[in-house]
């Protein structure tokens, strides 16, 4: 059986495009596959939170990923803040990373040159070592990720393997695995940029908590083109093409099919559906969150989540100190 570890940033109501390009596939895997899934809230505070808003965000994120399917029968659900091992080990690595490659990575490199270096945290330089923490404890041999966080994933390759062959061969090298259906869900207003919670336009986003009458306008106005044909293309189509991905995960019907059904009818029939698959598809998710959002049941969840993420960390974290020679060897009296 493989191990799967995938982390999301507490910083915001999901969105669609998160659902369809992660949380879906999430639920798939674990029936055969032992998964840790965690809500990686101090990778957030590299960039300024308000404390109150962030405890409300972990928490949501908790819930979605219960009320997505996430079973904590088959699945290790839990908080980065509350497993230590994670900035224990964390800092570990960034002894063995190189200022040259972190100052090359996107985020930061992008975040840097818009605000100049002394307008970003240190933690967004060194954040990456962290992140390969949060794999490399558990030995992770698949991370399902989207396209924007392949860079990051490829540090974390490299860094098991310099820490291995400089140390000690204790971690497992993870495979990168980029879904290839759905990986990487468009805005609804600018279709050539990922889905994202950030975007300041709430048009381009469809959260996991809008309800049906904002689900509808937002596809509604969804850019599309003037041609009135809807054919997947995502060269010259994009926005066409990105309701016809949603619309087909969302419904299970092929692209093809979907095509062929709406041929000469133009987009205004074509969008009606495409709303009232997602409404659908994210109905039953959010009546489970709000039964969970304020229940001990999420509590217990979180806290057993917790005590058997540390478990697993804490004996590879033992494993980490002794390869590089931290703490002292007691003598056996």
């Amino acid at each position: 059986m493989k191990t799967i570890f995938s982390g999301i940033q507490p910083s915001g109501t999901l969105t669609l495009g998160n659902y369809l390009g992660a949380m879906k596939h999430f639920v798939d895997l674990q029936h055969d596959q032992k998964c840790y899934f965690c809500i990686v809230d101090e990778h957030a505070i590299t960039v300024p939170q308000d404390r109150l808003k962030l405890r409300d965000n972990i928490r949501s994120l908790a819930a979605l990923y219960l009320a997505s399917g996430i079973d904590t029968e088959k699945s290790t659900l839990f908080i980065q803040s509350e497993v230590p091992a994670h900035t224990q080990l964390g800092w570990m690595l960034q002894c063995v990373s190189y200022i040259g490659e972190l100052e090359r990575m996107t985020q930061f490199k992008d975040k840097s040159a818009s605000g100049g270096k002394e307008g970003v945290t240190s933690g967004l330089l060194t954040y990456p070592p962290l992140m390969a923490s949060d794999i490399l404890l558990y030995q992770t041999d698949i991370v399902p990720v989207g396209e924007d966080q392949k860079q990051h994933l490829e540090l974390t390759r490299n860094l098991a393997q310099r820490f291995n062959n400089k140390y000690n061969d204790i971690f497992t090298v993870p495979e990168v695995r980029i879904p290839k259906t759905g990986a990487r869900i468009m805005s609804l207003q600018e279709p050539t940029k990922k889905m994202s919670k950030s975007d300041e336009n709430q048009k381009g986003y469809i959260s996991m908590l809008d309800d049906e009458k904002k689900i509808m306008k937002k596809v509604k106005s969804a850019v599309t083109d003037s041609e009135g044909i809807v054919k997947f293309d995502k060269e010259n189509k994009p926005g066409v093409s990105n309701l016809l991905t949603i619309y087909s995960i969302c419904s299970g019907i092929g692209i093809e099919e979907l095509e062929a059904k709406y041929e000469g009818t133009g987009y205004g029939v074509f969008k009606e559906d495409v709303g009232a698959a997602v409404v659908e598809t994210l109905k039953p998710i959010q009546d489970r969150y709000y039964e969970l959002i304020d229940s001990v049941e999420l509590d217990d969840i979180l806290d057993k989540g917790a005590e058997d993420a540390s478990f697993v960390a804490n004996k590879m974290l033992r494993k980490a100190k002794k390869a590089m020679g931290l703490g002292l060897v007691r003598k056996k009296k």
